[in-house]
């Protein structure tokens, strides 16, 4: 039986261009205010005399109150937004002191207009905001909706977009089927314990020449919009791939390969094309949101190891990595590498961890001459009793 339960999405609509002018300036406006309250809680956190303090988001409202009469675009409510992003992104990484927001020149920073759900309301066909109209595409998606603090983003190319936080109902409900590995790869992105494979999509390396001719002809803008086709492709591979493994399966074991440590290596533009942070993300929230169960396991020796029999017979080094399929010396079955690794992460992640926290083994650990002994002198005493 599905129950409704309620989940916050962000809808990201795209500002139309006669509104990015006012942005951009209101922009140098929000970063004006981002490093002022950076500059003070550094003083703060570091004065020349006296006992530090780590200034929270009441503390810089106090210290900003009345400087909207110092702008023109924007209010004291985006004062506050403001504030208190920067209060929290400060706690988050503990530093006493986050990066500058630049407003000019190569290193400018991507523009953000923070607001409070009060500010942005509906006016006919547009949007109000700080006393300006703004016309989104697919505005029928704020219909009937009532959304929360959002804010105004700009991407790489220079285009606006709004984005707003709405609370919708999603069906949690049992899938069809009951669990699957997936193992993170570089020839196929994903290959599931069933079989399925995602493969890879080229997505950068498609149109790789077309953004190398257009950077050496100094076409900035045509490099950028190259970029974004390529994230938006693999995007929505991914998206597809994630959707699909959501609806189909309730628990999903996925291994922790780390792509920070691969794109140090020979591999790193086909990891990176791969996109296996982003596939990780999504499985994540939508496992949540669809009530299933997604973890992960150590994938150490999954290519390796038999699924059948757990034998370590696979191929091992970095030539043989070409090795796609293998045959087990002590079950004789053949084996797809990636699907055989998936299958191995199922099963890890099937078994209950161990007593000391650490990730449960494939295969069971030979006993010890000591614990041999103990068992020849127990039967020995049976025998003798």
């Amino acid at each position: 039986m599905a129950t409704k339960i309620q989940h916050i999405r962000t809808l990201r609509l795209k500002v139309k261009a006669e509104g990015y002018a006012w942005l951009n300036a209101a922009a140098i406006e929000v970063n004006q205010v981002w490093n002022f309250a950076n500059a003070s809680s550094y003083k703060a956190a570091r004065p020349f005399a006296g006992r530090p303090k780590w200034l929270t988001a009441f503390d810089l409202d106090k210290l900003t109150a009345g400087a909207s009469q110092c702008f023109e675009r924007i209010g004291s409510e985006t004062i506050q937004r403001v504030n208190a992003e920067y209060a929290t992104r400060r706690q988050q990484f503990k530093l006493s002191r986050l990066n500058w927001r630049v407003s000019k020149g190569a290193k400018r920073s991507l523009g953000w207009v923070p607001f409070k759900a009060v500010q942005l309301k509906r006016k006919g066909k547009s949007l109000r905001f700080s006393g300006k109209a703004f016309r989104v595409f697919e505005r029928e998606l704020l219909d009937d909706v009532k959304w929360k603090c959002g804010c105004f983003a700009q991407d790489s190319v220079g285009d606006w977009w709004l984005c707003v936080p709405i609370a919708a109902e999603v069906s949690h409900s049992s899938a069809p089927k009951l669990e699957v590995g997936i193992d993170l790869g570089v020839g196929h992105i994903a290959s599931t314990s069933d079989g399925d494979k995602l493969c890879p999509g080229r997505f950068y390396r498609s149109i790789e020449q077309k953004i190398a001719h257009a950077q050496r002809r100094a076409h900035k803008r045509q490099a950028k919009r190259l970029h974004r086709t390529a994230a938006r492709r693999r995007k929505e591979a991914l998206h597809r791939f994630s959707t699909k493994i959501v609806r189909e399966y309730q628990n999903i074991v996925i291994g922790d390969v780390s792509s920070r440590k691969l794109v140090k290596t020979r591999m790193a533009k086909s990891v990176l094309d791969a996109g296996w942070g982003i596939l990780k993300t999504q499985l994540q929230y939508k496992g949540q949101q669809a009530g299933r169960c997604v973890s992960m396991v150590n994938e150490r020796n999954t290519t390796r190891i038999c699924s059948s029999c757990k034998a370590l017979t696979g191929p091992t080094g970095l030539d043989m990595l070409v090795v796609r399929t293998w045959v087990c010396s002590a079950c004789g079955v053949t084996h797809d590498r990636d699907v055989n690794a998936a299958r191995n992460m199922l099963s890890a992640g099937r078994s209950p961890p161990s007593v000391s926290g650490n990730e449960s083994s494939f295969s069971a650990a030979p006993p010890s001459q000591t614990s041999r002994r103990c068992e020849a002198r127990i039967s020995a005493l049976k025998t003798a009793a």
